[in-house]
């Protein structure tokens, strides 16, 4: 079995990305976006294009405004950050002025094996999942907690195909997909995929040399980062004055 050579960025890209930035500056201000409708009988935010990179883009394909998130499954603040603005994303998704598209930013190996589980079942239930683990974080971590550092150790020690599975089994990542329509062996098989799990580690290192990344959540708005900035609170108004 191929050795995940891949993982060793995440070491890396831990010295560089904490959870959580400071909350300042300003952008300049732009003309109102005008609303797109979408197709008869579906909405934006319900609508979920997979991009030739892997990645999964909701909302209207064409919208002026475009806001990628790098965030992780395991950082406090991506946490908070999803519970206060998923709502209110989705609303701007649904005017179709804006496109929303959130990136693993894979920051540890509990990290790794909720992304997996998060694009197991493909694009359709990625934002759904994605919010659903976010809300499951700290039972997740509790778990996680009550491993011990021995259990743990243990786990990371076995082979690549069977490290994450039984990592997310022993955190209840697998049974809490499984109560959202991922069935055990469809988990367990995503779970083994090396190829995926080096693909999420390499695109760590892609995000760092291309925005430099300093922290989770990071925003990038229609191909600029959105300096210092991490809070719902923070980003909407920036959103405004992008035309939203």
């Amino acid at each position: 079995m191929k050795a995940l050579s891949g993982l060793a960025l995440i070491a890396l890209s831990l010295t560089l990305a904490a959870c959580g930035k400071n909350d300042s500056a300003s952008q300049p201000t732009s003309a109102p976006v005008a609303a797109v409708a979408p197709p008869a009988g579906t909405s934006w935010s319900t609508t979920i294009t997979a991009t030739p990179e892997g990645q999964f883009v909701m909302g209207n394909p064409n919208a002026k405004v475009k806001l990628i998130e790098y965030g992780s499954y395991t950082c406090s603040h991506c946490r908070d950050f999803s519970a206060e603005s998923s709502e209110e994303i989705k609303q701007m998704v649904d005017s179709g002025k804006m496109s929303y598209e959130f990136r693993n930013f894979v920051r540890d190996p509990i990290d790794i094996a909720t992304s997996l589980l998060a694009r197991c079942g493909g694009k359709d239930i990625y934002y759904p999942l994605s919010e659903q683990f976010f809300a499951n974080q700290n039972a997740m971590f509790e778990k996680a907690q009550a491993l011990g550092d021995a259990k743990y150790q243990a786990l990371m020690s076995a082979p690549p195909a069977q490290r994450f599975g039984q990592l997310a089994a022993a955190v209840g990542l697998i049974d809490f997909a499984k109560q959202r329509g991922i069935s055990e062996d469809q988990a367990k098989q995503c779970l083994a995929d090396t190829a995926a799990a080096e693909k999420l580690a390499k695109g760590v290192e892609e995000a760092n040399n291309q925005y430099k990344i300093e922290g989770t959540p990071s925003f990038i708005l229609n191909g600029v980062m959105v300096e210092n900035t991490a809070a719902w609170s923070a980003l909407k108004p920036k959103l405004k004055q992008a035309g939203i």
